[in-house]
């Protein structure tokens, strides 16, 4: 049951890419240079995908038109090359924990595009579409606290392994990092949002998830190598070698755009794209406990505070989600019944 079940899958999905962020902040602190790091990740990824492809869903895939891969390239352009570009630059800016706060935009956003794309309704006059807006409410209240409120500090000092001259360095350029940072941070949360939504479409019409998951990570592959090439062009700086950038690397490529793309496309093609966003909170939990241990991040008061009301958020909007798909299931019964009273009377009448 745990192999198909949906809610295992979402949940893996948080935590590989928790890892994701942990890994990239490890290689671009490590000097490496935020678009040639996303080019070789989807590179790695590709072919991944490539060999998966081949070896177990060779015969399933759907034929390919213009119109398809049109759509694939633009899609894979929104929600790949773009909004990874810009979270990756985010990165240097602001830390992991923040910049995984604030991809919490990411299910405001996404709730937004599905009911501007009515493929989710929201129906105040009805007490679960109250709780999907109360739910999201609270999701931006989250977000706003722990992007703007901070609290006295939890971790103790052993956790604290910056130097003072990074930690002047920071302060004394705090403000103006902070906002570039999170401007980026933020476009990217909605750029992944408008993906949830387009891929959910684009599905209906190329229903293979793996073919589809692969030619979006090769269309983002030509796109990134595009992008990368026009920045850097020191070829000294797309060099590799046996450390941290190449684990970075290999992780990102193959577990995060191989594995986790697959089964979000999986997930959103079973639940929707409303369902697999409301676990993005789970994310900056996890990578606000795994960054303290490993990048040596101060965790906060609010940071905490914000965290639950993130859950509760979730929570209520997945409670109006499962009402409405379980209204929905048992709305046609009645109808039913209806009909079958009207046609009874009507026999009764011709009897008569």
């Amino acid at each position: 049951m745990g192999l198909k079940n949906p809610y295992v899958f979402v949940i893996l999905i948080q935590i590989i890419k928790a890892g994701m962020t942990l890994f990239t902040k490890a290689a671009v602190n490590g000097g490496m240079k935020s678009f040639v790091f996303i080019f070789y990740r989807q590179l790695a990824g590709t072919v991944f995908l490539l060999m998966l492809a081949t070896i177990f869903d060779r015969r399933s895939a759907t034929q390919l038109t213009f119109l398809i891969i049109f759509k694939i390239s633009a899609v894979a352009f929104i929600g790949i090359t773009l909004a990874t570009n810009l979270y990756g630059i985010a990165l240097l800016y602001i830390s992991a924990s923040l910049a995984s706060a604030t991809i919490n935009c990411v299910p405001v956003s996404t709730f937004f595009f599905a009911v501007l794309f009515r493929t989710e309704k929201l129906n105040v006059r009805k007490i679960e579409g109250v709780a999907k807006l109360v739910g999201i409410t609270i999701c931006m209240g989250g977000v706003a606290t722990l992007a703007f409120f901070k609290g006295p500090i939890l971790n103790p000092p052993p956790f604290a392994f910056h130097s003072a001259h990074q930690q002047h360095h920071d302060s004394s350029s705090r403000s103006t990092r902070w906002i570039i940072g999170c401007l980026l941070s933020f476009i990217s949360a909605f750029s992944w949002g408008l993906w949830n939504v387009l891929q959910a479409e684009v599905l209906k019409t190329y229903p293979s998830k793996l073919h589809f998951t692969c030619l979006q990570c090769l269309s983002s592959t030509v796109q990134s190598f595009l992008v990368a090439i026009a920045e850097e062009r020191d070829f000294s700086e797309w060099k590799l070698a046996w450390n941290v950038k190449l684990l970075a690397i290999l992780y990102c490529g193959i577990i995060v755009t191989g594995v986790s793309f697959y089964l979000q496309s999986w997930v959103i093609a079973m639940k929707g794209p409303v369902f697999y966003a409301m676990f993005i909170p789970l994310n900056p939990i996890i990578t606000m406990i795994s960054s303290m241990f490993i990048l040596g991040e101060s965790i906060y008061f609010g940071s905490i505070v914000g965290e639950i009301m993130l859950v509760v958020g979730l929570y209520s909007v997945l409670w109006g989600q499962k009402n409405e798909q379980n209204l929905a299931i048992e709305s046609p019964l009645p109808v039913q019944a209806e009909k079958i009273c009207i046609n009874a009377e009507d026999q009764k009448h011709e009897n008569a």
